[in-house]
């Protein structure tokens, strides 16, 4: 399978970073905004509103790939205060106390972290090629 799709395995990260930081950023607009969906706000001043605005930020600079690591190392980070917060008191196992998805963006967030924006990412965008001269140095 990596002779298939290997060679696609840069896109593929891309396309990862992206929905992963598209859907984090929608936890987060659901929390302050109820958007998508029918849920209500929370306050702005509470731990589900704070958490909701560290959401909706990092994973929108994850989605873009600014600041791709250092956003998706607070996202990790939130994903573990949240399963340590509400999910664990509620039993042992991710899959019984329903937080498997807070684990699961926990770690894939620690992966991004690590990794870095990649192709398709402002960040990308704006390194300048190693072999180019800077623009008015002569260089």
């Amino acid at each position: 399978m990596e002779r298939l799709l290997g060679k696609y395995s840069a896109y593929i990260y891309a396309i990862l970073r992206i929905l992963a930081g598209l859907m984090f950023a929608m936890h987060g607009s659901q929390k302050l905004w109820g958007l998508p969906g029918d849920k209500s706000p929370v306050p702005l001043a509470s731990v589900m509103g704070i958490g909701g605005l560290l959401e909706l930020v990092c994973g929108l600079l994850i989605a873009i790939g600014l600041l791709t690591s250092y956003a998706a190392f607070v996202a990790s980070g939130e994903m573990a205060v949240a399963y340590f917060m509400v999910h664990f008191p509620r039993g042992f196992l991710p899959i019984v106390n329903g937080g498997d998805l807070a684990v699961l963006y926990c770690f894939l967030f620690l992966y991004i972290a690590a990794q870095g924006a990649g192709l398709w990412s402002v960040e990308n965008a704006r390194r300048v090629p190693q072999n180019q001269p800077l623009a008015g140095t002569g260089r």
